[in-house]
């Protein structure tokens, strides 16, 4: 996991500009696993999961400089933060463009929007369940019970969140 998130500093270094200069130091959690590591196992991802694991968690960067504690991007105030959040998805979904996996784009992008829905109607465990079932799809694919839970958070349903929990364990079919 570090490996990955000194690999997204290296990545934003080079592509310089205002994000280079917001960078921050590794630091001492850098290792906790973020959701890539929830589609690393899938076999969508084989034989290129390093640059799934680095796009994700690009992706992941940018959702957390606009909701929670960033680990590799600070910003002084907030909406420098936001757009710096921005920038972080579309650099994360234009590598996966590049990749051609289309299935994996709207998937992450539904991340995006339903998490900011969840974090709107003042439900982060939502947004968590969201980001983790949708990592799990990336790499495992989307189930009709995946299908069903975002339409659930879509809605702004009470069931989406234990929906999105019971998506657990992508061989058991909650991918």
């Amino acid at each position: 996991m570090s490996d990955t998130l000194a690999r997204l500093r290296s990545l934003l270094q080079a592509e310089g500009g205002l994000i280079a200069g917001l960078l921050v130091p590794a630091a001492p959690g850098d290792g906790t696993p973020g959701p890539a590591q929830a589609a690393l196992a899938g076999p969508r991802v084989d034989g290129r999961g390093a640059e799934y694991e680095l796009l994700i968690e690009t992706i992941y960067e940018g959702y957390l400089l606009h909701y929670h504690s960033p680990r590799v991007v600070r910003a002084p105030e907030q909406d420098l933060g936001l757009l710096a959040g921005d920038r972080l998805y579309a650099l994360g979904l234009a590598r996966l463009v590049a990749l051609g996996d289309i299935e994996a784009v709207a998937e992450l992008a539904d991340v995006i929007a339903l998490s900011a829905l969840a974090h709107g109607a003042g439900n982060p465990a939502l947004a968590g369940a969201v980001w983790s079932a949708g990592a799990r799809a990336v790499g495992w694919g989307a189930s009709a019970a995946h299908e069903r839970a975002k339409a659930l958070a879509r809605a702004g349903s009470p069931d989406a969140l234990a929906a999105m929990l019971a998506l657990s364990d992508p061989e058991q079919g909650g991918g």
